[in-house]
């Protein structure tokens, strides 16, 4: 009986090591069939998100997410792209539905549906006027590539736009023409993702990177996607062409070798007898204060003469006429907010330039509302091109940089370099008149920080930097109370009568090495006094921050100010 039922249970033993080798042979199976799967090309091919839009634009390689319209000559671009592509060259306002495109030749005027344009004033026709579709602003391709040089390359049959910025070196490449099956087009850098485009033997193919063994194509159509390294052959980088230039390019300062050396003359009420004023040696640019913004609708008041322009113009000095905002927040931005005032100032200053026969204008705008940095840019955006048309220069005074809202954060002083010739830095007031203390009107240190603070966070180029530089001292009283609170008040003072106060209280500056200046103190009816002195030496130390940083030159606030040995001794430091 026992050995009966022993027999059973040695034939299950036999069956065990059966389904062990059919399980290991299931899974060796199992795992063959899926490495083949894994490892065999994905056959299937699909449509692009892209492909369900008319026209889908493609930017350096990528999908933009946006789409054009039109055809053709009739090509139109939405506004997002080309502010995108070009930034401050386009501004759109939509009160007026205006469109304002510039370039640092030309200011182009149109309105959504309308073909009538200005170019620099001139009437114009445009063939395909801007229009405005469910709230999204599409405008004409057509002047963004003669102004500019974008370039539009559209898939004959995908209808895909690809656009190219003027100067951009783009890697060519092709699927070798030996290759029997071509290449396929891949919506990522594996074969495992579906085929997007199938690449004929010979195909041209645009290469915008590569990732672990395959290239980031795009097609002829216009379709991006990968292929393996080993199936493209590369070719020779395109260029895109530049954007037309004028003939003759506008230069804002040809006299070799000279920096310029700018002062600036106040004119409050009448100008000055230029029979007075003396030799100014080194001199090449005179900035009178002529021109004020007299109300929000841009009207400009003038003090300018004809005599003055004349005496200048004969000792071969340059005229810089000066408008300024006259420092009033509310109407400076009324007359900066549209095209039309805007336009209307720039206009009064072409008739002035022209009549007064200057060389160009100085804006000085100050104590201006932080939201209007943007309007600001604009105005001088504008202005430009118009003044370089008449031959005339640009140049923006522009204060250190501070977190002060009215006279330093509307300042966008990167974007101001990038359209006028030049920023004149006003290094001075580093102490006001009203300061709660005594200080230095401008100390050395402090306007080297100035100056390096522009060129290095602001990327304004050196070749565009006048340094401005102080005549003019205070002199500081600082009074104790009988409670110990100390009162401080100031009072300008010109470098001849720091000189004559010296010399009738006997007084001996010593140089304080913290500013970089000369410096007196003293005790008059027990209040304390204190001076930190402009004079020859400080001017000359400022002359060599000039040459130290490679600046365009030095200006001066103001005529008048300054010690008879001072014209001198700046010009040659400059040199």
């Amino acid at each position: 009986m026992m050995t009966g039922r022993q027999r059973p249970r040695r034939r299950r033993q036999r069956l065990g090591p059966i389904f062990v080798s059919i399980f290991i042979l299931t899974a060796l199976a199992s795992a063959a069939l899926f490495w083949w799967l894994s490892e065999r090309p994905n056959t299937a091919h699909e449509t692009p998100e892209y492909a369900s839009i008319e026209h889908p634009i493609m930017l350096d390689g990528e999908w933009s997410q946006t789409g054009a319209q039109g055809e053709g000559e009739g090509l139109l671009i939405p506004l997002e792209i080309a502010r995108k592509l070009l930034g401050d060259g386009v501004r759109y306002e939509q009160d007026s539905q205006s469109i304002i495109l510039t370039t640092n030749q030309a200011v182009l005027h149109f309105k959504t549906g309308e073909l009538d344009a200005t170019m620099n004033r001139k009437p114009l026709k445009l063939s395909f006027a801007a229009k405005d579709e469910d709230g999204k602003l599409y405008l004409p391709f057509a002047p963004l590539k003669e102004l500019f040089g974008i370039q539009a390359e559209v898939g004959e049959t995908s209808g895909i736009v690809t656009l190219l910025m003027p100067d951009k070196k783009v890697q060519q490449g092709e699927v070798p023409a030996s290759s029997k099956k071509g290449a396929k087009l891949r919506s990522g850098p594996d074969k495992s993702y579906p085929i997007v485009e199938d690449l004929a033997p010979g195909a041209d193919v645009t290469v915008w990177g590569e990732e672990e063994g395959w290239y980031k194509l795009q097609s002829a159509e216009g379709f991006i996607g990968y292929a393996p390294k080993s199936g493209i052959a590369l070719g020779e980088s395109k260029v895109v062409p530049s954007a037309s230039e004028e003939e003759k390019p506008f230069v804002p300062w040809n006299l070799t070798n000279e920096r310029i050396n700018l002062t600036w003359e106040p004119v409050y009420t009448a100008n000055p007898d230029t029979g007075k004023i003396g030799e100014l040696t080194g001199v090449n640019v005179v900035s009178p204060t002529w021109f004020a913004l007299k109300d929000g609708t841009g009207q400009i008041i003038s003090k300018a003469d004809a005599s003055y322009s004349t005496w200048a113009r004969n000792k071969g000095v340059q005229v810089w006429g000066l408008f300024s905002n006259d420092f009033e927040p509310v109407k400076t931005t009324q007359a900066l907010a549209d095209y039309d005032t805007r336009m209307s100032m720039i206009q009064q200053l072409l008739a002035y330039a022209k009549a007064f026969k200057l060389n160009g204008i100085n804006l000085d705008f100050e104590n201006v509302e932080t939201s209007d940095k943007d309007n600001f840019v604009q105005f001088v955006r504008e202005l430009a091109p118009l003044l370089h048309e008449q031959n005339l220069v640009l140049s923006v005074d522009v204060t250190p940089k501070s977190g002060s809202e009215y006279w330093s954060l509307f300042l966008d002083r990167g974007r101001l370099a990038e359209a006028a010739d030049f920023l004149i830095l006003m290094a001075y007031d580093e102490h006001w008149a009203s300061s709660p203390e005594a200080g230095s009107v401008a100390s050395l240190p402090w306007t080297e920080q100035s100056i390096s603070r522009l060129l290095e966070e602001d990327g304004v180029p050196a070749g565009k930097l006048i340094l401005g530089m102080p005549f003019y001292t205070r002199i500081w009283t600082e009074t104790v109370s009988g409670t110990g609170e100390t009162k401080v008040t100031s009072k300008t003072m010109s470098m001849d009568s720091v000189n004559k106060l010296l010399a009738e209280k006997k007084l001996t500056p010593k140089l304080s090495e913290e500013t970089g200046q000369n410096y007196v103190e003293f005790k008059e009816e027990g209040a304390t006094k204190k001076i930190w002195i402009e004079d020859a030496s400080s001017i000359r130390k400022r002359a060599e921050l000039v040459k130290k940083y490679s600046l365009a030159g030095a200006a001066s606030w103001r005529r008048g100010f300054e010690s008879s040995d001072i014209w001198a001794a700046l010009d040659k430091a400059l040199q």
